[in-house]
């Protein structure tokens, strides 16, 4: 379980392709508090750490997991949002983020306004996924409220600490993010389903 409050950028390094699945090797500053076994999330995709060495991690996305998200997008030197997983005694300061990515969006608009920037996201309504006006909502693992919701895209504004310390400010018009709705509206969106 993650909050969505990126601890830090990471740096892909090496992407090796065996069958189905893909290794990414990943340099960051947290590498060295790293285990093997610890849960990651990467642009908001929960990936176990397979190894560790010289301030480098590897983890590895199945084919299942490339199907959903964007990480097949990723190149040697792409940026990473990273964060470890949540601790039980700290705060919850962004909202309950399972690492699991519903789907992906395409940006289709990027604002630069005077001290913030407002980013516009199109996805696939018919996948049954909801936002809110003023609900949360994690791109590529950034906990972020939602603006001018609609049936199949919003907005959200984005302050200068969030654009300079998460990939957010590499994302162009065209380009695919992973989404996480969230967890409350995903199941009150299934029971209202079901009735």
């Amino acid at each position: 379980m993650f909050t969505g409050i990126i601890e830090t950028l990471g740096e892909v390094k090496n992407i090796v392709k065996e069958g189905t699945n893909i290794h990414f090797t990943v340099n960051s500053s947290i590498c060295a508090e790293l285990k093997i076994d610890q849960s990651v999330a990467h642009n908001g995709v929960c990936l176990t750490v397979v190894s560790l060495s010289d301030n480098v991690h590897t983890v590895t996305a199945i084919e299942e997991t490339l199907n959903k998200t964007s990480l097949g997008n990723l190149k040697v030197g792409s940026k990473v949002n990273l964060e470890r997983c949540m601790q039980m005694n700290a705060r919850l300061d962004g909202h309950i983020v399972q690492g699991h990515v519903d789907q992906t969006a395409k940006c289709i608009l990027v604002n630069e306004l005077d001290g913030s920037w407002e980013y516009r996201f199109k996805y696939d309504a018919a996948l049954g996924n909801v936002t809110v006006e003023k609900g949360s909502i994690c791109v590529n693992g950034i906990s972020l409220t939602v603006v001018n919701s609609q049936a199949d895209e919003f907005s959200v504004f984005i302050i200068p600490y969030t654009f300079e310390h998460t990939n957010l400010h590499e994302v162009k018009v065209g380009d695919t993010v992973n989404l996480e709705f969230d967890i409350i509206g995903k199941y009150v969106a299934r029971l209202m389903g079901n009735k």
